[in-house]
């Protein structure tokens, strides 16, 4: 019997529009029939939808010309609703309730705000809701937007401890040249720390934000935090429920997890490093055992010096004396601490392993 899990699902607006920019009904409810599918076998199921700003765009001519950010905010105001009401619709044939969750970037970087929206989706999940997440494009400012729904997703399936992250795309996965090409094959595994970013063709297409370098990259940080990663074709019919009862068969790119899995508070902090309030720099000594497999917090003694200011309890990053990133984490000292403890033994940690991820 298969084991329950939970699932996120990232579905792309290339899957859930037409052309025209008009929704594309038919993989809608499509998508709509698996995941009630995987409901009915006990599965829960969180759907990270995009196509909120393409059925806006369908389903109105402006009457002067827009700036990028008045029609994100204006089509997807429009699109939104369409989107969760055909969602709505479609679910409850299958007696599912439907909740939608619109949330922006800086919701993430709060750790009170991250647990209270995880506390919602929890809610949500255990009275039977399937949560449809998109971002709240109406109120985003654009240097805070997501790279894209792959971002979003990201942050979802590790803030949800999910099991698995399916990413539909309009490909099979991951080649190791230009899928269109014949000769190019299917990477059908990513083990953990493999790198296969130099086979991803660096283009997007159609009404997304986002290409499979922007996939690749959540796809492997998401393995490393101990979540399974898959990216499949998000038109194959029957692809869902094929990729949990019998994934051997259906094309797919698997990211496989490390065994280790991190605690929550670890997982918001790998994804927080584009809120970090400064910069800590490190000496070889203190790089070489933070990157060690021991649990290892990081002291002033192998501080070398810092940028930027921040208070305790903010997002730091951390770098080698010559500007490597080795890591994200909590401050346990403000800056003005940590300043006048460079270098100096006997101190209390400047961040400690708890709260601490080394990429």
């Amino acid at each position: 019997m298969l084991r329950k899990l939970r699932i996120v699902v990232k579905v792309g607006s290339n899957v859930l529009t037409r052309n025209d920019g008009k929704p594309n009904v038919t993989n809608m409810s499509s998508l709509v029939d698996q995941i009630a599918c995987l409901r009915n076998s006990g599965h829960e199921v969180i759907l990270v939808s995009s196509g909120a700003v393409a059925c806006g765009r369908g389903a109105l001519t402006t009457t002067r010309t827009l700036d990028a950010v008045a029609q994100r905010q204006l089509f997807s105001s429009i699109g939104q609703i369409r989107l969760i009401n055909l969602y709505n619709s479609l679910f409850a044939e299958y007696g599912y309730v439907v909740g939608q969750v619109l949330t922006q970037k800086e919701n993430f970087s709060s750790r009170t705000s991250y647990l209270n929206q995880r506390s919602c989706m929890q809610t949500m999940l255990e009275n039977g809701v399937i949560p449809i997440v998109n971002e709240n494009d109406t109120a985003s400012l654009t240097e805070l937007m997501f790279t894209d729904n792959d971002e979003l997703s990201g942050l979802i399936a590790a803030m949800m401890d999910a099991d698995l992250l399916v990413i539909l795309s309009n490909v099979d996965g991951i080649y190791d040249g230009n899928p269109n090409d014949p000769s190019s094959r299917l990477i059908e595994k990513v083990m953990p720390g493999e790198d296969v970013s130099a086979s991803v063709v660096a283009s997007k297409s159609g009404f997304g934000r986002g290409g499979m370098g922007t996939k690749c990259g959540i796809a492997r940080k998401l393995s490393e935090e101990g979540v399974k990663v898959i990216i499949a074709r998000g038109n194959r019919p029957g692809v869902l429920v094929d990729l949990i009862e019998t994934p051997e068969t259906t094309p797919h790119t698997e990211f496989v997890p490390r065994t280790e899995s991190l605690s929550n508070i670890k997982r918001w902090i790998a994804h927080s490093g584009s809120f970090a309030k400064g910069v800590i720099k490190v000496d070889e000594n203190a790089a070489t055992a933070l990157r060690s497999d021991r649990a290892v917090s990081l002291l002033p003694v192998g501080v070398v010096g810092i940028d930027g200011e921040w208070e305790e309890g903010d997002i730091v990053t951390l770098t080698t004396a010559s500007g490597c990133v080795i890591g994200v984490g909590r401050a346990s000292l403000g800056s003005s601490d940590v300043a006048a403890m460079i270098g100096r033994r006997g101190e209390r940690p400047v961040i400690h392993y708890d709260y601490l991820f080394i990429e």
